[in-house]
């Protein structure tokens, strides 16, 4: 019946006599030469040479599969031809064809998709969420109380915390004046200038409007601004060329999306380029792609080193420059290129990387940083720092510089007081423990107000060292410290006489405030980046260990196991002749028989040894790879000096939340996090640009931005581009009051 009809669809009537049947019938679909596809909405049928092989009912979606997959193995026609036929792609019938090897039929059958049961979320259970919420109760206590799992229950609020009703709007907004999520007002003419080459970078134009993503950013402009982040790249880079995006977008862009949690270029391929774009003033953020040939193009003009001590001179000016911190990190290489190898301490092991030489002040922020020569050591490196921090500072400085035990050198150490350096380390090698009786109790407020107790041992060293084959010695002061309850005594090698003895322990100590430096830059703010697959030659004349040599010695090593077997073989042949009393012709007999080989041996390790002497220990790194290369760093430096700056600004923020947070010594940095990923209303009123953010989290950590905000108004910030200065409040707290109204787009 459904044969007779589908022919009917097809229009193909009774036979009539003396009339052929025609081998496709009027409507299908031919898959090949011999096989025809009908399908309407009586349902549908395959044809092969004209005669009805396979037909299914409307609906019947498993037979319709049926009839594909037995199109197949009947030989009839082939998987593509059979997936173009019925409209399906090629990946699709394949796992149809499986299905039906796997279970038959059955295994065509469509899947039932979605939950197999009814929801536990129906809304009478919501209803009890929300009312258990609004009583304040927590997420763990409403899921003990209505007996769902933690999940479940965020789910069914529409996540947690749950949200909170709109806090009142700020003075300076008028109800009904700020549109929500306002897009940015498009930047067509300006693109077109641009491409024909008269624009010099599009200027900002402030997009305002309420619950912008994102706009909790802006809180890092003040402290960045006070990096000289900006002015450093301005007076570098000053010959720009004519773009869209200028150089204080690029940067901005890099800050912005570093701080909201994306600090790789690839990150903004993650972000909504208009919520970028808000935050600098444009339409749109700049492509990935934009975004590198731009930094590439600055790279190329290889002025990454002055952009540096540009921004390192503006950071001193704004802070004390009288202690400094140096120490090497290891940037680890992933790739296929030979890079040199470096000792990477975090992972205890060698690996292909390079090594960055960073300087930080006496709080952990980041100051300098350059590229150290592949096997280049900490004590090397220190004379370059001298140099680069005597530029900054002057001749007329005194600084210190504090390491660790990787530049232990007296002979260095000289040298670095005569240069008119102050040194703090910690002493290397083995040293005679001070008697219990040296140590005295010594209290110390430190620079973050906390209160510090240790036992120290305080008396003046003399370390020796060779110069020009004559003894010399370097005198110091050694400060030692004792933990009371393991005993462990830690010496610390100081010039510093003017300071208390408790005051050399703890900025040695302060030591880690880099380390965690370079923790927070690794996880947070993407230190360890490759950003360019750019590479240099390696110098080939450089030396590098000889392979040659390990081998070598690994055949020393095996000739004297050898011989020292055949000694064993001997004297066990000694001791058998005299224990079992054997004759002395069969005794000699045996001795002789186990003295040969040992003569052997001891003639394969002379050898051996011989051989080993002659095999260099070092050997140009061009005879053994001559493909050796370097990471390029120019492109490198662009993004260090950017995310050192971002890092600074940060922790000055940081440093603000002090006074007003509780927890910020361990939530300092989270809470920034949270409140720059936040959203908030933009609004320009008269000559300033008020930024209200959405309440945070917890009512505490919106007091604490709240507090944040009145610090950073202060500072009387101007938007980077425009006349505008920052007013920054968050909704619900105490706003400040509103000068004009302005219109909806200005810059």
């Amino acid at each position: 019946m459904v044969v007779a009809e589908v022919l009917r669809g097809a229009g193909i009537g009774p036979v009539r006599k003396g009339r052929p049947l025609p081998l496709a019938p009027a409507g299908s679909v031919a898959l090949n030469h011999g096989a025809h596809l009908v399908e309407n909405e009586e349902g549908g049928a395959v044809f092969l040479w004209g005669m009805a092989a396979w037909c299914w009912e409307p609906g019947d979606t498993v037979g319709r599969r049926v009839a594909a997959v037995q199109l197949v193995e009947t030989g009839a026609a082939s998987p593509g031809e059979v997936a173009a036929g019925f409209g399906v792609t090629y990946e699709a019938f394949r796992k149809w064809h499986k299905s039906w090897s796997r279970s038959g039929a059955e295994g065509l059958a469509p899947k039932k998709m979605g939950p197999k049961r009814a929801s536990k979320l129906t809304e009478e259970v919501r209803g009890e969420l929300r009312v258990l919420a609004a009583k304040g109760m927590g997420l763990l206590a409403i899921s003990r109380e209505v007996g769902l799992d933690p999940s479940t229950v965020r789910r069914g609020l529409g996540g947690w915390p749950p949200a909170r009703p709109p806090a009142p709007a700020p003075q300076a907004a008028v109800q009904g004046e700020l549109f929500p999520l306002a897009p940015p007002l498009a930047r067509t003419e300006e693109r077109a200038l641009a491409r024909a080459g008269v624009l010099l970078g599009a200027p900002p134009v402030i997009t305002e409007g309420a619950s912008l993503p994102f706009a909790g950013a802006l809180l890092v402009l003040p402290t960045l601004v006070a990096t000289g982040l900006l002015d450093a790249f301005a007076e570098v880079y000053d010959a720009a060329r004519a773009a869209f995006y200028s150089l204080r977008a690029l940067v901005l862009t890099v800050v912005f999306t570093a701080v909201i949690g994306e600090p790789r270029a690839e990150g903004l391929g993650r972000l909504c380029p208009a919520d970028i774009g808000r935050l600098i003033g444009l339409d749109r953020a700049p492509e990935v792609g934009t975004l590198r040939r731009r930094l590439a193009e600055l790279a190329e003009r290889g002025r990454s080193a002055e952009l540096l001590r540009c921004l390192a001179k503006k950071h001193l000016d704004a802070v004390s420059a009288g202690m400094f911190y140096i120490d090497g990190h290891v940037r680890a290489y992933f790739g296929k290129s030979r890079l040199p190898k470096a000792h990477l301490a975090r992972a205890r092991l060698s690996a292909p990387g390079e090594v960055d030489t960073w300087v930080c002040d006496r709080k952990g922020q980041g100051v300098l940083v350059w590229s150290a020569a592949p096997g280049a050591s900490l004590a090397g490196e220190l004379k370059r720092a001298v140099e680069e921090i005597r530029a900054l500072v002057g001749p007329d400085a005194r600084p210190t510089i504090v390491f660790d035990r990787g530049g232990w050198s007296p002979k260095l150490f000289a040298e670095l007081v005569a240069a008119g350096f102050d040194l703090l380390t910690y002493k290397k090698g083995k040293s005679r423990p001070e008697p219990r009786a040296s140590f005295l109790e010594h209290e110390l407020v430190d620079d973050l107000g906390r209160h510090q107790s240790y036992w120290l041992a305080d008396r003046q060293c003399r370390f020796s060292y060779k110069d020009a084959k004559r003894a010399r010695y370097f005198a110091a002061r050694q400060v030692t410290r004792l933990d009371p309850n393991s005993g462990h005594q830690t010496q610390v090698v100081t010039t510093r006489a003017d300071l208390a003895a408790a005051e050399v322990a703890y900025w040695c100590f302060c030591r880690w405030r880099q380390e965690n430096f370079f923790r927070y830059m690794r996880h947070h703010l993407g230190l360890d980046a490759l950003d360019s697959y750019a590479k240099l030659a390696d110098d080939p004349a450089r030396t590098v260990p000889n392979p040659a040599k390990k081998v070598a010695a690994k055949k020393v090593r095996e000739a004297k196991a050898d011989q020292a077997l055949a000694e064993a073989v001997l004297a066990r042949a000694v001791s058998d002749g005299t224990d079992a009393n054997l004759a002395p012709a069969e005794a000699n007999k045996a001795i002789a028989a186990a003295t040969e080989p040992l003569t052997k041996a001891k003639h394969a390790v002379a050898k051996a040894k011989t051989a080993q002497a002659k095999v260099p220990a070092r050997v140009a790194l061009g005879e053994l790879h001559p493909d050796a290369v370097r990471s390029a760093p120019e492109r490198k430096r662009l993004h260090d000096a950017i995310r050192m700056a971002t890092y600074n600004a940060t922790s000055s923020l940081a440093a603000f939340l002090g006074p007003h947070y509780r927890r910020a010594e361990d939530e300092a940095r989270t809470l920034l996090s949270e409140a720059f990923r936040s959203s908030a209303d933009v609004q320009v009123v008269g000559d300033e640009l008020h930024v209200s953010l959405e309440p945070l989290s917890e009512p505490r950590r919106s007091r604490a931005i709240a507090a944040l905000c009145d610090e950073l108004n202060a500072t009387g910030t101007i938007y980077p581009g425009t006349k505008l200065r920052l007013v920054y409040s968050v909704k619900g707290e105490e706003q400040p009051a509103a000068k004009t109204t302005a219109g909806t787009q200005r810059s």
